[in-house]
Order: C-alpha cells, then structure tokens, then sequence
C-alpha cells in the first residue's frame, strides 16, 4: 500500500479543477497525493479531498500555498 506511513488530508473542495491541478503540483515535486471522494462528488454537494502522506504534508502545504491553491490547516 502506497500510503502505509499514514495519510493526511491536504486539502477539500468543491471546485473539479482544484485536485488536478494540485496533484500535478505535487507530482512535479515528487510528493505522491491521493484524491479521495471523487465519484461521491459529481454533484459538486460532497468535496473531494486530496490526501498526502504525514511525512510530506508540510511541504506540500507550502507548495500549494506558493501556487495559490487554498489548504485545510
């Protein structure tokens, strides 16, 4: 299992381009995210959440935030 480290939630929305566009961010930086909920979500009424490993939360808050993606603290 690729998050057996424990996973974190990075961030929620709503907005359908929010976790593409975070997850390939992250990729770009060698951080392996996980969207989660994303079937739930067609209706836009669930979020979908983008889930990262503890270990790489700090960092991945940080690029998101460089990039103006809003994060859950």
């Amino acid at each position: 299992m690729p998050f057996s480290d424990g996973m974190k939630e990075l961030l929620r929305t709503t907005d359908p381009t929010i976790i593409p566009f975070a997850t390939a961010l992250l990729g770009a930086e060698g951080i392996e995210a996980f969207a989660v909920d994303v079937h739930m979500s067609a209706l836009a009424i669930v979020p979908q959440r983008l889930m990262v490993r503890e270990r790489d939360l700090f960092l991945a808050r940080a690029i998101l935030r460089d990039n103006n993606v809003p994060v859950d603290d």
